[in-house]
């Protein structure tokens, strides 16, 4: 028999730096009063709960601790980070046979435990995976979540609030299409509280607009590289997404996030997982919002969903 949900209730698999950072992020946000880990290596999983739960008494009570697959069976919400991290040099694109071979061991044993949560696809390619983990699991589309290009929008508000000198929470913009090489800025939507952007850079003595938005574009398409190389992962900005992914499921905020997930005929894209804003809710994803794109924003998104589609017809499921 099934057992009944908690809906306060996390797991994380795979305790690398993304998971580990996933979970301390978590255990501060007072979201959930339980979280296991599981990874390959138990002792790695015991080890980051332990440090973790140290911190419990700065941060609220709750349980934190290494388990099993059939620990994960009621919770609420699964995060996947477990495989292979990206080397230097490597695109994300480059760590699909690891990976594919990696959520091969591990998506359907979730399938198998009547699990009845949203599943969250951390690991890269995120894209991919999030595909991979919707075969795998037989579960339907709006349950499982690609945390996609939250962390890239991210940046590129981070971006645009430093070349701007403004608020980032006063930035509304999206990167869309792969989490990778082939990522969209869709400047053509973007505002500032309601202004457009042209017109704030402007107001903000800014004029060479489309070359400020190339290199800030490029500047966010080649961030993961730069901290890869310095340090050879990256892991705090992807875990405050997840945190905030987890959020808008826990308390039902109905948020709009650019995640990752399966298309269904959208600019003509489907047959495969990418991100595109979509309102985020208790039972994942309620549906996707079509933003306004331009013609040549529209023809990247195309090329994206292309150069993803080219890998997933090689996969072998």
């Amino acid at each position: 028999m099934a057992k009944q949900m908690n809906q306060r209730k996390a797991a994380v698999i795979g305790c690398g730096f993304v998971g580990a950072a996933s979970a301390f992020t978590l255990m501060q946000s007072r979201l959930f009063s339980e979280i296991v880990l599981l990874d390959a290596n138990f002792d790695k999983a015991d080890g980051e709960a332990k440090d973790i739960a140290h911190g419990i008494p700065f941060a609220g009570q709750m349980k934190i601790y290494a388990g099993e697959y059939q620990d994960l069976a009621d919770a609420a919400i699964v995060i996947v980070t477990a495989g292979a991290n990206q080397k230097p040099e490597e695109t994300r694109l480059d760590l699909v046979q690891r990976n594919v071979a990696v959520y091969q061991s591990i998506i359907p044993r979730i399938a198998a435990l009547d699990f009845k949560g949203i599943l969250l696809i951390v690991s890269n390619p995120v894209d991919i995976l999030t595909y991979v983990a919707v075969k795998l699991s037989g579960f339907g589309w709006q349950r499982v979540i690609g945390s996609g290009t939250v962390l890239d929008t991210a940046r590129l508000k981070y971006a645009l609030s430093e070349h701007l000198g403004v608020d980032s929470r006063s930035v509304h913009s999206f990167i869309i299409g792969e989490h990778g090489d082939s990522e969209i800025a869709a400047f053509s939507s973007t505002n500032v509280s309601g202004i457009p952007l042209s017109r704030f850079c402007e107001m903000r003595g800014h004029f060479h607009h489309q070359q400020a938005m190339d290199e800030i574009a490029q500047q966010v398409k080649n961030s993961a590289y730069e901290i890869i190389a310095k340090k050879q992962a990256t892991y705090y900005g992807i875990a405050m997404s997840v945190r905030r992914i987890c959020e808008c499921i826990v308390r039902d905020e109905k948020s709009i996030l650019p995640v990752s997930a399966m298309m269904h005929g959208h600019y003509g894209i489907e047959g495969i997982a990418l991100s595109m804003p979509a309102v985020v809710g208790a039972k994942g994803i309620e549906t996707h919002v079509p933003i306004t794109l331009n013609e040549e924003e529209t023809r990247l998104l195309l090329h994206s969903a292309g150069t993803l589609q080219e890998i997933v017809a090689q996969l072998a499921l």
